[in-house]
Order: structure tokens, then C-alpha cells, then sequence
């Protein structure tokens, strides 16, 4: 066989390699499960393709979303935030606050921001320094965030900067809502920031072995408390997304938030174990629990079985992401057996 024949079957290989290594990321997948999804629904209910409902679908990912994307970095690194739907609520009301009280509205919005921000560095702190679990410590502050939000508010909503309302209802280009380019925007910043700078390789470093990293020079603590940092930076910016929405900051907002944004997470790919994740698979998970509800809505079926579904989802993400780690190979034919030959032969 002559050298050049040789050298074509691997130049065509090579060529080979580039869509097969698409098609197998997990990334793909969802793509494919959403779109087929969406085929469905649209042949039950027609409305759903129109461009209206598209964009409406994106518009209500965006606030979990948005989160989702700091959420992604915070699993990545082995730690988890379940604090995130409180603190939007006290970013967005302590922003009408200080909007009440006269301030400029875009200083009112960075404020706001400025809380969760501050809120994630409360968080990464005492997890590094008092080397207490995450799940701990922003379990306390769920609570703490909450509380405060009462005592700001008085229970009462607060007014939002009408200069602000674009953030969350405005539209360009067509019909595209603010809020979604915004989002769009913040996926593809996170997924440079997660893939091409040295923070994002620190941070799945640090998450695929701690001990590892710390050997080998990495600043573990720094890192991990700049991931808080950027989830609360991000659950403040979401405050102020949802509450241009709706256009009033309201204590209860964000309830209940913690669960669709680590399950956006964990879906687009997000490890528990840490380690391994994807920003722009968490923008379709988002979008996957998007086209749920949504699909649910247009045809009319109950809330209830909305629930189901979503957690069902939830569930086969998290097997799907022991199985792509090889912690399911005890349940393989061979395996089981294996383990049946083995008793009997006892």
C-alpha cells in the first residue's frame, strides 16, 4: 500500500473526526431532543413555531438561565448554590429601594447587582475559610436573603426604574426581547470564560481533583470563591431582568428558582461530581425546561404532570451523567452476569 493512500484514509479520518465529535457531545443530544420535541408539539398545536411564542419561550428561560450559566461554573468546581432564587429577590428589591429613595437608576441597578455579588462573597468565604459544605452554608443563606428581603420591603413590592423596563420588555430587531440578546450574550462570554482563560481551566481543575490542583500551584480558595462570586453577581443581574419584567421587585420573587437552575445545569451537562460541564449546554437545558412548560401551556395538560416530567427529566440527566462516568458498569448484562454465576456457584 503506497504512502499516499495511507496518508488520504487518514486525512479523510481526520475529516470524519470533527462531525462525529460533535454529534457524540451531550450538547448535540439536547439540541436533537429539543428540536424533535418541538416538531411535536407543533404538530398537536401550530401555534408553537410561530415567532411570538418562540420568543416568549426564550423570554421565560432568561432569569433561570442567566443563573444557570454561574450555576454551571459553581458544580464544575464540586460545590453547589442553593441560594440563588433568595438572593435575586434581595438584589431586585434592594435596587427598587434605593430607586425609591432617589438614587440615579442605573446606580440603583448596580447596587443591586452589587448585593448579589456580595452575597456570593459571603457564601465562597465561609465555605473556604470555615471549610464548611456548600450546600450548608447557601442553605443558610437562602434563608438569610429571604429574611432580609421581608425587612426591606416591609412585604410590600417595590417600584422599578421605568428608564430600566427595556431590560426586561423591550424588543429589537424584529420583535427580539432584550432579555434574550442579554442572555445570548452572557452564554457566549461564559462559555470563552469557562473554556479559554485560565479561571475556567482552574475551576474545572480544581473540580476534577482538588488535591491535584492545589499541588500544582492553582489558588484554590481564590478560585472557588470567585465561582460564588459570579453566581451571585449573576442571580443579582437576574433580580433585575425579572423585576423589569414584571416591572415591580417583589419579596417572594425567585421562589422556588434553585431547583430549574440546577436542574438546567445538571441536564446541559453540568457533573455533580464535579469536574465537567457545559455553558451552552446549560442554555439548553434551560431551553428544554422552557419548551416543557411551554408545550405543556399550548395543550392544555395538568400542572401536575408538568412537575413529573421535569423531574422525570431531571433524573434521567443525572443516570445519563453516572453512566457517561462508568459508575452504572455494574448494571450491564455482562455484569449482572457475572454476579449470578457467582451465586449459584456458591
Amino acid at each position: 500500500m503506497s504512502a499516499s493512500t495511507v496518508s488520504g484514509r487518514a486525512r479523510k479520518r481526520s475529516w470524519m473526526d470533527v462531525p462525529l465529535s460533535v454529534v457524540k457531545r451531550q450538547e448535540a443530544g439536547l439540541l436533537g431532543v429539543i428540536i424533535v420535541l418541538g416538531l411535536l408539539v407543533s404538530l398537536a398545536n401550530d401555534s408553537f413555531l410561530r415567532k411570538d411564542n418562540l420568543y416568549n419561550v426564550l423570554q421565560t428561560v432568561v432569569v433561570v438561565g442567566v443563573i444557570a450559566v454561574g450555576q454551571t461554573f459553581v458544580l464544575i468546581a464540586k460545590e453547589i448554590d442553593l441560594s440563588v432564587g433568595s438572593v435575586l429577590a434581595l438584589s431586585a428589591v434592594t435596587a427598587g429601594s434605593v430607586y425609591g429613595s432617589g438614587a440615579d437608576p442605573w446606580v440603583a441597578m448596580a447596587v443591586g447587582v452589587g448585593v448579589g455579588a456580595a452575597c456570593g462573597l459571603a457564601v465562597g468565604t465561609v465555605v473556604v475559610i470555615g471549610r464548611v459544605s456548600s450546600f450548608i452554608v447557601t442553605l443558610g443563606m437562602l434563608s438569610i436573603a429571604r429574611g432580609l428581603t421581608q425587612l426591606i420591603t416591609g412585604g410590600l413590592p417595590q417600584t422599578m426604574p421605568p428608564e430600566l423596563s427595556f431590560i426586561g420588555q423591550g424588543r429589537v430587531l424584529g420583535g427580539i426581547p432584550v432579555s434574550v440578546i442579554i442572555f445570548i450574550a452572557l452564554v457566549i462570554i461564559g462559555q470563552l470564560l469557562l473554556t479559554r482563560t485560565i479561571f475556567g481551566l482552574r475551576v474545572t481543575a480544581i473540580g476534577d481533583n482538588d488535591a491535584a490542583a492545589r499541588t500544582g500551584g492553582i489558588p484554590v480558595a481564590r478560585t472557588r470563591i470567585l465561582t460564588f462570586v459570579l453566581i451571585g453577581t449573576l442571580a443579582g443581574l437576574a433580580g433585575i431582568i425579572f423585576s423589569t419584567q414584571v416591572g415591580v421587585a417583589e419579596a417572594q420573587a425567585g421562589t422556588g428558582y434553585e431547583l430549574d437552575v440546577i436542574a438546567a445545569a445538571v441536564i446541559g451537562g453540568a457533573s455533580l461530581s464535579g469536574g465537567r460541564g457545559s455553558i451552552v449546554g446549560a442554555f439548553l437545558g434551560a431551553c428544554l425546561l422552557g419548551v416543557l412548560r411551554n408545550a405543556f401551556i399550548l395543550l392544555a395538560l395538568s400542572p401536575f404532570l408538568q412537575q413529573l416530567s421535569i423531574g422525570l427529566v431531571i433524573v434521567l440527566a443525572a443516570l445519563f451523567d453516572q453512566a457517561r462516568q462508568g459508575n452504572l458498569r455494574h448494571l450491564s448484562l455482562s455484569s449482572l452476569r457475572r454476579r449470578l454465576l457467582a451465586r449459584t456457584r456458591a
